[in-house]
């Protein structure tokens, strides 16, 4: 069966401070990207389409996607920000840009960040599901919190709680520390370090792309529209309060690495090139 994935690529990463997709990882300049891809496309995915900005379209082309373009077949989605409101700077997220895929991706398809490294059983995990899977059964890869957090800065985790791995509920916590300390409502918590989280690694049929699109109008019609963001996972989660949907979780203890913050790219350098070393990644 062909199964796609879907490369969220349309930010600009801000706090890294340039275009962090790029960020050279190997000495010959290949990116997080590339193992990614790698890893995808080992697994049995054998499309991948990304999502970017016109703002940025030929220098990843340049930087990124001409060089991909030689190891999979790839399509280009641009992010189409012709309803964001005069003086919002960022698109409205992740549920409206895979929303823009919804004429290309024909296939069932898995999600991913195009700064994050997922390692590799991510991916067998979602394309085994994929395979088999019938309209609204989705899935999703949970990650062990002490595995995905920077030395460098806070990140933003969604929380999952989870019923015999089924996905009950999302919530986002933000600004947590390396130790599992965050603020919620202004008074100081600390989430255990075992706590699964969701690193925004899905698996989705294309019934999925109707749910988006009544969700996005009705996020049009109510949303603060200066403020607010549509995200992909809430509209999964009112499919499974409606539901229309279930999301089976594989737990995974593979050990995530990210490019938040400037700072993160010499670990996410020294450790997957260690990967090449011990012979992981033949070929790179």
């Amino acid at each position: 069966m062909d199964t796609t994935l879907v490369i969220l690529a349309a930010g600009m990463g801000s706090r890294f401070g340039g275009l962090k997709q790029a960020a050279p990882i190997t000495p010959d300049g290949k990116g997080i990207l590339d193992f990614s891809v790698y890893d995808a496309k080992k697994a049995g995915f054998n499309k991948v389409v990304f999502i970017i900005r016109k703002e940025i379209e030929e220098d990843f082309k340049e930087l990124v996607g001409n060089r991909i373009e030689k190891t999979i077949d790839v399509e280009y989605v641009l992010q189409d920000n012709s309803d964001l409101p005069e003086g919002r700077k960022k698109p409205f997220g992740t549920g409206q840009a895979i929303l823009c895929c919804k004429d290309i991706v024909k296939t069932p398809f898995a999600i991913i960040n195009s700064d994050d490294y997922y390692g590799p059983h991510g991916f067998e995990e979602i394309h085994r599901h994929l395979i088999d899977a019938k309209a609204g059964e989705y899935c999703m890869v949970a990650y062990q919190l002490d595995r995905t957090l920077s030395q460098n800065g806070t990140v933003n985790r969604g929380v999952c709680e989870i019923e015999n791995d089924k996905l009950v509920s999302i919530e986002e916590a933000l600004k947590i520390h390396a130790d599992g300390t965050y603020l919620r409502n202004g008074e100081e918590r600390k989430l255990p370090l075992d706590t699964p989280v969701s690193m925004n690694l899905w698996g989705l049929t294309t019934d999925i792309f109707p749910l988006l699109e009544k969700g996005y109008q009705n996020f049009l019609k109510t949303a603060d529209l200066m403020n607010d963001e549509f995200f992909i996972q809430d509209v999964i989660f009112q499919a499974i309060q409606d539901n229309v949907a279930s999301v089976k979780v594989y737990h995974n203890l593979d050990k995530w690495y990210g490019i938040t913050y400037r700072e993160d790219l010499k670990e996410v350098q020294d450790n997957l090139n260690a990967y090449i070393k011990d012979g992981y990644y033949p070929g790179f």
